[in-house]
């Protein structure tokens, strides 16, 4: 229960610390027009787009690209990566609807947050507070110890990637992407965040139940009983430990919400 408790304190510390200025003003972006460079500006841009009102000619109809992702406020952008290190490849910006994600791109997104350099660093971690807490006794102590909680630690963060982002996901044609909401009260947004484990989007935009993270997380569990020693198959160790992927997977989409914001107005960077 310990190594729980410390687990999720390592995800809430990294938040709170983050979003502890997130209510300052932000500072003007050095790059935004003043309104009297507006105003100047303005005419400039009316004769420009004259201009190429006239050299298109008449009966010419472009149909409108839609907005890319440099058109979204810098505080609403999601990065590929956050602060360079944590993956960030399922969460779409807010105010964007691309289309959902291929069998194949789903797999290549579940390989890629399976297989990055910080994923390693991340079961590193969360395997050196399980050794030192004694989670699993029956896994030993030491060296030996350690890598027996590393490799199963991996196993279950990888299995259940595969099957949340790109198995289920694909049969049972649900878009997992966290799609940020971007706005609102911070109280509303965390709400939305967190509650994406539970609510997610068909192919066709509509809310669902969210099978494949419901689902998903409770068949990787399952196949944990094949390689965790028999004192750790019991249903208190089960459901503390799929209680524990749940509650990750919702932080880390509060996380994702928040980052902008964090980047913009307390980094005073761009995402």
């Amino acid at each position: 229960m310990m190594v729980l408790y410390l687990r999720i304190v390592l995800f809430i510390t990294v938040f709170a610390l983050s979003a502890s200025g997130f209510c300052q003003q932000p500072d003007a972006l050095p790059d935004a027009p003043q309104p009297a460079e507006i105003s100047s500006l303005a005419p400039a841009a009316l004769q420009a787009q004259t201009g190429a009102s006239s050299s298109t000619g008449k009966g010419t109809d472009r149909q409108e690209s839609p907005p890319s992702s440099s058109a979204v406020k810098p505080s609403q952008q999601q990065p590929k990566r956050i602060l360079g290190i944590m993956p960030n490849y399922r969460a779409v910006s807010a105010g964007e609807i691309p289309p959902p994600p291929t069998a194949k791109q789903a797999f290549g997104i579940a390989t890629r947050n399976s297989f990055d350099y910080s994923s390693f660093a991340f079961v590193g971690a969360t395997s050196l507070l399980a050794e030192a807490t004694d989670a699993h006794s029956q896994l030993g102590k030491g060296v030996g110890g350690y890598w027996a909680y590393y490799w199963r630690g991996f196993i279950d963060k990888t299995d259940g990637n595969y099957l949340v982002i790109y198995a289920l996901p694909t049969v049972l044609h649900e878009d997992g992407r966290y799609f940020a909401k971007g706005e609102g009260s911070i109280w509303k947004r965390a709400v939305y965040a967190s509650s994406r484990v539970i609510i997610t989007r068909k192919y066709n935009g509509d809310p669902t139940f969210n099978a494949s993270e419901i689902l998903g997380r409770g068949a990787a569990q399952a196949i944990s009983l094949s390689y965790y020693p028999s004192g750790s198959r019991t249903v208190g160790a089960l459901s503390e430990k799929y209680a524990y992927a749940l509650g990750r997977d919702a932080l880390t989409n509060a996380f994702r919400e928040f980052w902008p914001d964090i980047a913009t107005h307390v980094l005073h960077r761009h995402p």
